[in-house]
């Protein structure tokens, strides 16, 4: 595994990419309603994110050939990956999917700024939401404090992991295994791997200078996945609904760093 850490001037850079991914939540959050649809959303978040400069980095990102007899998987065809009540991540934006009073929608934005990448993810509930629902999005949230708490130089990511998989199960709710943070820089994805689950103690020791993404996904049934046929889009194997959010952070001298505010 080979992390890249940064330095003050490469974290700074990061900042501005990651402020934004953040503003652009804050253009897309008051048409995030019933009706609007996901193709709509992804138009807005887009334009924003050209307009200032920026580059969808997700567009066009992933493209793998088939081996194995198994199909390959063609490029992501959209800025924002949206995640709609039992759709865990990478859902494909679409002009006919709008969204119903009750729906939970994760929205994950990911944007290139001089040559540098902001990542994060934010859920919103869609008008008034169930009790159950609700509870998911806060214990979600939550878990994402919880992990950031842990993101400390000599800390383990594994210490980031214990917390968040203990506070999701103690509240009677699964996290998902199969997907995980991950490094950023110039590139969307680097080391290291960031799970949501784990021991204290257990893992690859945190640095400073560290910049990574820490994105629970917590489900209300079990923490299985299944793919659909778009080889993307991940879905609850069970149908129950899942949240997710995520901030991208550096590990300085002390607390960590959030770099997707706005």
């Amino acid at each position: 595994m080979a992390v890249l850490l940064k330095s003050r001037q490469e974290i700074a850079h990061l900042r501005e990419a990651g402020r934004l991914v953040a503003q652009t939540y804050e253009v897309l959050r008051p048409h995030v309603v019933p009706g609007v649809t996901t193709g709509e959303l992804d138009k807005i978040a887009e334009g924003y994110i050209r307009s200032k400069g920026g580059i969808p980095v997700y567009k066009g990102y992933g493209a793998r050939p088939g081996h194995n007899g198994q199909p390959g998987v063609p490029p992501f065809p959209a800025t924002i990956c949206v995640a709609i009540n039992d759709v865990i991540c990478h859902g494909i934006p679409s002009n006919k999917q709008k969204l119903k009073e009750g729906d939970i929608i994760g929205i994950d934005i990911g944007a290139l700024y001089n040559g540098w990448v902001g990542d994060s993810c934010v859920s919103f509930g869609v008008g008034k939401l169930d009790e159950q629902s609700q509870r998911l999005l806060d214990v979600t949230y939550r878990c994402l404090e919880l992990g950031i708490e842990q993101a400390r130089a000599g800390n383990h990511l594994g210490d980031i992991g214990a917390a968040i998989q203990t506070y999701a199960e103690a509240n009677g709710f699964s996290v998902v295994r199969d997907l995980v943070g991950h490094g950023v820089g110039h590139s969307l994805h680097e080391d290291p791997n960031v799970p949501h689950f784990g021991r204290p103690g257990n893992g690859l020791k945190i640095r400073q200078g560290m910049v990574f993404t820490i994105e629970p996904m917590i489900n209300i049934g079990r923490p299985e996945t299944r793919l659909l046929p778009d080889r993307w889009t991940i879905c609850t194997a069970d149908g129950s609904r899942s949240a997710q959010f995520e901030h991208t952070l550096a590990i300085t001298d002390g607390a960590p760093e959030l770099l997707t505010l706005p």
